[in-house]
């Protein structure tokens, strides 16, 4: 493991792309063990996620949470554009069987009480900060110019801003609330010429998802 750290640690746009690609490998393994696999190989990817966020902390050093009202209200708005806009615009294609762990284990089981936690606390603790860091610390500053470090948090490209928008737009099945996620998650970059307030906001708008999935049996969400 320390030689696999010592590989990431050697470049800067490798230790901030390889583990949200590992983890998006993982994600499309999700479908291929049957469909209880989709739940445990979740949990796995939850898990690598996790201690690779661990492990490259010291190495991405805008990966940091800051906690501000700009972050929370930035997620609950993305949150509520997320829920209201459903069923108004064609999807990007179909989404297949839902994450649905109560139907796959039923109805009071300890399965789908676990699973149902494994979902919201990886979108809410281990998703953020993988895809911030991928999109709005690598990808918007290596579209400015390969030499992305030399680009700052609070420098407005009009390109970049615009890409890295579609493209995180097109990585989702709501493919519009994507992309105004994207705006508003880089917007919040922009402002505070930090990461962490985007890390916040994208926490918050996915842990009010997923208690609003939990709670009123949205499973088309997930």
């Amino acid at each position: 493991m320390s030689r696999l750290i010592k590989i990431l640690g050697a470049s800067p746009a490798r230790v901030r792309v390889a583990p949200f690609v590992i983890f998006l490998a993982l994600t499309f393994l999700q479908g291929q063990f049957g469909e209880p696999g989709r739940y445990w190989i979740y949990l796995f990817k939850t898990l690598v996620g996790a201690w690779f966020l661990w492990t490259i902390r010291p190495l991405i050093p805008e990966m940091r949470w800051s906690f501000s009202w700009e972050g929370l209200v930035a997620g609950a708005v993305v949150f509520a554009a997320w829920v209201g806009l459903d069923g108004l615009y064609p999807k990007m294609s179909s989404p297949g069987q839902p994450w649905n762990p109560v139907f796959q284990f039923g109805a009071g089981s300890m399965l789908a009480g676990f699973f149902v936690v494994v979902r919201v606390i990886g979108s809410t603790l281990v998703v953020p900060p993988l895809e911030e860091v991928f999109y709005r610390s690598f990808l918007y500053r290596y579209i400015a110019k390969p030499n992305f470090e030399s680009v700052g948090f609070g420098e407005f490209l009009l390109k970049p801003f615009v890409v890295t928008a579609l493209v995180f737009g097109a990585a989702h099945y709501e493919w519009l609330a994507g992309i105004l996620c994207a705006v508003v998650f880089q917007g919040l970059v922009l402002r505070k010429k930090r990461l962490g307030d985007a890390i916040l906001a994208h926490a918050v708008a996915n842990l009010l998802l997923g208690l609003w999935v939990a709670g009123r049996g949205a499973w088309q969400f997930w």
